[in-house]
């Protein structure tokens, strides 16, 4: 059965840099994800020197840069922030190129169902100023998926005319935000998936997406409306959702990200036996 390579969030082991690299390494997967919005990572804090030496470290480890994060907060729904939170993101779909990857995952906020809101366009127009500079550059800003169903979110894309931004696939978000079938959104937003997260979860009870992402703010003490779990154990049903992806052609990462547990080494590790075993 085909495989697909398989990355680890660098950030997701919660150890040093180096150290997490050692990791991602001893595990023996092929690629990692790096955050480069704040910390010893972001453009603003390496120079030429730098940058080349953190390739260089990946490099010497046997692994590749499968993506860059470069999620900036709760997305461009702002007008007075975005030309600011745009120009950020350039510079970060820069420094992955220097890093030979020219992927950049973020989160552009909850797409409004109806496009006639008035939230819809100014989305439109920062991620299509975005879109236009990845066109110009050759590479791409993954959107991920979790906070609209995948129908709504392919109609922005299809609006904005563009792959320059494209799909970062987490179909744990779908369950756990959305309710979606990541199945169904494989096969909806095929043209667009460029990038993946290896993620798992299941629902406790219906949220607003805008509550989840913080676009409606509320005074109510609630219990968390999902859990993330390690894979395997949640509700994303992954020998359906690969074989979706191998369907549609796509041969890219599935990056393990673990956000949660007192043990993320062992989650990791697990992921890792989890997956390659749906390979064999």
């Amino acid at each position: 059965m085909n495989s697909f390579p398989i990355g680890v969030m660098l950030e997701s082991f919660r150890l040093p840099i180096r150290e997490a690299l050692n990791k991602a390494a001893q595990i023996k997967v092929q690629g990692i994800q790096v955050y480069a919005t704040t910390g010893e990572l972001s453009p603003d804090k390496l120079n030429a020197a730098a940058r080349k030496d953190f390739l260089a470290q990946v490099r010497d480890q046997g692994l590749e840069i499968s993506a860059v994060c470069g999620d900036l907060g709760h997305g461009f729904g702002d007008p007075h922030k975005n030309p600011d939170l745009v120009a950020r993101s350039k510079r970060i779909l820069d420094l992955s190129l220097e890093w030979d990857c020219g992927i950049v995952t973020t989160h552009i906020g909850v797409v409004p169902e109806d496009s006639s809101h008035p939230r819809y366009r100014i989305m439109q127009e920062a991620c299509g100023e975005l879109a236009r500079y990845a066109d110009s550059v050759g590479a791409k800003f993954a959107v991920e998926t979790g906070p609209e169903t995948a129908a709504t979110l392919k109609g922005f894309l299809d609006s904005l005319k563009s792959h320059g931004v494209s799909v970062n696939l987490d179909p744990a978000n779908l369950v756990m935000v959305t309710g979606d079938d990541p199945v169904r959104a494989v096969h909806t937003l095929k043209d667009y998936i460029v990038h993946t997260h290896a993620k798992d979860g299941k629902r406790i009870y219906y949220r607003a997406p805008e509550e989840v992402y913080g676009i409606v703010h509320t005074d109510k003490l609630e219990s968390p409306s999902f859990a993330e779990l390690p894979l395997g154990e949640g509700k994303v049903d992954f020998p359906a959702y690969l074989n979706a992806l191998r369907q549609i052609g796509f041969q890219g990462y599935l990056t393990i990200e673990r956000e949660v547990g007192d043990q993320p080494e062992a989650d990791i590790r697990k992921a890792v036996d989890f997956l390659r075993a749906l390979f064999v």
